[in-house]
């Protein structure tokens, strides 16, 4: 028998489902897209939106993402910083409020790879992107449900599609500006690396009041994916994004995410490991500061191994103050037949007051009696002992105290390789610390 927290959640769900159901635009009824934009609207009716009481909301609220309509967020202006990655010789493609914008983008043709729009070439018959599009988030879908992504599948206004098949002569770095205090933005790009060939997506900007994005990346034998991101500073803005990632034999995927301010910001990377010799690495830093309004930060990660002698890493940090929170949900799942899977996975956060919390969920689930697996997840404050040698060298509070931070993210910030990037995401750490030395 249900008990009355449960019916009263299945009512909720109900509920909320019609009312966004209600609010929908109708599908496009032609095009590469139409088929999987049906498909994955009858997901998302079919598993309603999450709730508390789902075992992977537990630690954040869905409820702000639930609504039919983005509540405000208003635009935070702040120009006391160079753009993110502006030392870097990229492609810049710009969207503002999830549209794209073709006069402050770059010519695509400059990164020397396939870019197209999901706007202009979703409405064709025929395009490469037909056999990606959905399939990655559909894989997803097992055995957790994740229905935000199935609704970017059926609605996404807009987004890129990229085809690589040789190293890509500069990044694409997709700029996203928020400028409506009510946007409510739906992007979903398509990446594909052919087989040998190599490209780097940088990502940064608050992108919308609400912003629901989905990245499905397609690493074919010998490929190599980098991608950095950096979370936009907006202090109201609410955004759940989702990376889906499919890894062929001898592939390389590695993704990083800085996030800062937001009042509510839930990212999941869902990856399969497909090819023997694979190799997939997801890293993130989140510095979450409350006195300016809620900070909720969750990020969710679910690796699957499903190939001989792969690897995966996995490396979040957090440091919390003013009553922010942080959640880790992170699962290793190893197959049957997955022998010699060396997977790694830990969680750590930095709380710099007693207010602030974080809460963690490390899994892992292994059918193969051939692997190296591991997880750890801690909290704690900042060393003491560190803090006192510092400054009895001279260091005052404020900086010894910005040092140690740093240093407690370099784990993280370790797995970009480019110098160049890592580089920029330490300066941007830095002015963030500086702003609110204590």
């Amino acid at each position: 028998m249900q008990t009355a927290a449960k019916r009263r959640a299945e009512e909720a769900r109900k509920g909320s489902t019609a009312e966004r159901l209600a609010a929908l635009p109708p599908l496009p009824e032609s095009g590469f897209t139409a088929a999987a934009r049906r498909e994955a609207l009858a997901r998302f009716a079919a598993m309603g939106l999450p709730v508390r009481r789902d075992e992977y909301w537990r630690f954040t609220d869905p409820a702000e993402l639930n609504r039919p309509e983005a509540a405000e967020a208003p635009v935070f202006e702040d120009g006391d910083e160079a753009p993110l990655f502006d030392g870097v010789e990229r492609v810049r493609l710009v969207f503002t409020d999830g549209r794209f914008d073709a006069a402050a983008s770059d010519d695509p043709a400059l990164a020397g790879v396939e870019i197209a729009r999901l706007a202009e070439a979703g409405a064709r018959d025929i395009h490469w992107a037909k056999d990606l599009y959905g399939v990655l988030e559909a894989r997803g879908q097992t055995p957790v449900a994740r229905p935000f992504a199935a609704l970017n599948t059926a609605q996404a206004t807009d987004g890129v599609l990229i085809r690589v098949t040789g190293r890509a002569e500069r990044p694409v770095h997709l700029i996203y500006r928020h400028r409506d205090a009510r946007s409510d933005a739906i992007l979903h790009h398509c990446i594909r690396v052919e087989r040998g060939a190599e490209l780097t997506v940088l990502e940064s900007g608050p992108a919308a009041a609400r912003f629901n994005k989905v990245l499905e990346v397609d690493v074919a034998a010998g490929g190599r994916f980098h991608h950095v991101r950096a979370q936009g500073r907006d202090h109201a803005r609410r955004a759940i994004t989702h990376i889906f990632a499919r890894i062929a034999e001898g592939a390389l995927f590695k993704s990083f995410t800085l996030t800062f301010n937001g009042r509510l910001t839930r990212n999941e990377c869902v990856i399969e490991i497909v090819g023997d010799g694979a190799v997939a690495h997801v890293a993130g830093a989140a510095l979450g500061d409350g006195r300016n309004g809620a900070f909720h930060h969750d990020d969710t990660v679910f690796v699957t191994h499903d190939a001989v002698g792969c690897e995966s890493r996995q490396v979040f940090k957090k440091v919390l103050k003013n009553g922010a929170v942080g959640v880790f949900q992170g699962k290793i799942l190893v197959r049957p037949g997955a022998q010699k899977t060396d997977g790694y996975q830990i969680s750590q956060s930095l709380l710099l007051d007693e207010d602030s919390q974080f809460l963690a969920k490390p899994e892992l689930e292994i059918y193969a009696d051939d692997v190296k697996c591991s997880h750890g997840s801690t909290t704690g404050a900042i060393d003491e002992t560190a803090l006192f040698y510092l400054r009895s060298r001279g260091v005052s509070k404020a900086d010894a105290t910005a040092l140690l931070i740093l240093s407690f993210l370099a784990d993280a910030i370790a797995e970009i390789e480019d110098e160049t990037l890592a580089a920029d995401i330490v300066a941007r750490l830095e002015n963030w610390l500086e702003r609110r030395k204590a």
